[in-house]
């Protein structure tokens, strides 16, 4: 299940390298936890939440057939702390 994520979405973003998929198994249900670079958000949210959407629903048809539950969760990286700042003091001299 992690391949067909981790296939899927380096297919579809900018930055494949900083794709990130973590898996947890529980009791039957499959927990999994896609990580990537936030200029790349949009392009796997989509437009209204399509491309998230659709990619939901192809790991649901193998969970199906794999007699597996499975949960996608989407996080937004962590920023870095002085990314922050330097964000805002370009800002204030520009």
């Amino acid at each position: 299940m992690k391949d067909l994520l981790d296939f899927i979405v380096k297919n579809l973003v900018t930055k494949p390298e900083a794709v990130i998929v973590d898996e947890t198994e529980n009791e039957g249900n499959l927990d999994l936890n896609l990580t990537v670079d936030p200029s790349d958000m949009g392009i796997i949210i989509g437009k209204n939440g399509q491309t998230i959407r659709a990619i939901r629903k192809l790991l649901t048809v193998r969970a199906i057939a794999e007699n597996v539950r499975v949960n996608l969760q989407l996080t937004e990286p962590q920023k870095e702390p002085g990314a922050e700042n330097q964000d805002s003091s370009e800002k204030l001299t520009a």
